[in-house]
């Protein structure tokens, strides 16, 4: 019901954001702007300022179920999506405060395309779909995986999306003319899957969270290493591109930074 802003560099607590009524399911930075923001089962949808962060600057609401991700847009500073677990999609106008479109497509979790945005990844069941922003319409229907995908994650030219399921993970192309093929597959060799992240140091790193342990798969050189990190399932991973350091959080209520 609550997130915690931290600084990275010493590790002290800036902040704690506490106005949600149940569970949070995501967390997500603007891109471009000192803010974040934060879904809920509490079927709402809140803004806040990184810097002033006593009181959301907007709390949106209008989904009939709870919400389970959001984002926002890489460079349409007004944009903001959500979906809830029925399956709706809706744009948000972060100055007006109100939504501005609203359609079907995603269930579990959503990503933009970075610095273009012209894609709108939503994953719903063992399917992801590529929506585009402008129309809404389904460009690719990403199929491959037999169980519901957990997360999705774009690399940093917005080229390559990952999918993870709990016994694998799917890497597919959409740019340079292979778009929706899957370039690269990894099949679980005993641990669940969960959450996945892509390096931001190294491109054909994939860092994926499992139950107690992290894996690195390096896709170039097909190659796998697992390091022991939890006591619990890693539920969410981030990087920072600007210090290179790579984020856990986990079941066990511990959240670590790698380098």
């Amino acid at each position: 019901m609550q997130a915690v802003l931290w600084f990275t560099d010493n590790l002290k607590q800036k902040s704690t954001l506490e106005e949600h009524s149940f569970l949070i399911t995501d967390v997500r930075f603007s891109p471009t702007l000192p803010r974040l923001a934060t879904s809920s089962f509490d079927k709402t949808v809140r803004v806040w300022d990184v810097d002033n962060p006593g009181y959301s600057l907007r709390t949106f609401t209008g989904h009939s179920a709870s919400v389970m991700s959001l984002d926002f847009h890489p460079n349409k500073e007004d944009l903001i999506c959500s979906c809830d677990g029925e399956g709706e999609i809706r744009y948000w106008s972060i100055n007006n405060g109100s939504y501005a479109r609203v359609f079907k497509g995603g269930t579990a979790q959503m990503r933009f395309q970075p610095r273009l945005g012209r894609y709108l990844a939503a994953a719903a069941e063992n399917i992801v779909s590529i929506l585009d922003v402008e129309t809404q319409s389904c460009l690719h229907s990403l199929q491959g995986h037999s169980k519901h995908v957990d997360s999705i994650c774009w690399n940093p030219s917005g080229e390559l999306l990952a999918s993870v399921s709990e016994d694998s993970v799917r890497v597919w192309s959409l740019g340079s003319g292979r778009e929706g093929e899957c370039i690269h597959e990894l099949s679980c060799s005993g641990n669940k899957f969960h959450s996945c992240v892509f390096h931001p140091t190294c491109p054909s790193l994939l860092v994926i969270g499992c139950y107690q342990s992290l894996e690195l798969w390096d896709m170039a050189e097909k190659k796998r290493l697992t390091l022991a990190a939890h006591e619990g399932l890693i539920s969410s991973l981030a990087v920072s591109n600007a210090n290179g350091l790579v984020a856990s959080a986990s079941h066990d209520k511990f959240v670590k930074l790698w380098k």
